[in-house]
């Protein structure tokens, strides 16, 4: 089961693609740029739709998602962790 995608295997996020992400779980990444899957440790219950950070990111750090600087690290997110607006902030303002 794929649980989270991402583009590039350089993107500091994924995106949640199944309900009921625990932590606890393992999951299963599909970076869609190689069409090939890795696993990561979930360490927060993370919604669908929702970011999982796929690397320890440091307050200040640029996340990318699909490529795209999305924002900026508001509070340490580590690998396996909800990565939201409680912890990435944009730069627009």
């Amino acid at each position: 089961m794929i649980h989270c995608v991402l583009h590039d295997p350089d993107d500091s996020v994924a995106v949640v693609v199944t309900e009921g992400v625990k932590a606890g779980e393992t999951l299963t990444a599909l970076i869609l740029d190689e069409d090939r899957t890795i696993q990561i440790p979930c360490k927060s219950d993370i919604p669908l739709g929702h970011k999982v950070a796929m690397k320890d990111l440091a307050v200040g750090d640029t996340v990318i998602k699909y490529g795209t600087d999305i924002g900026k690290v508001i509070a340490a997110i580590k690998t396996g962790e909800h990565a939201h607006v409680q912890n990435i902030k944009t730069k627009r303002w």
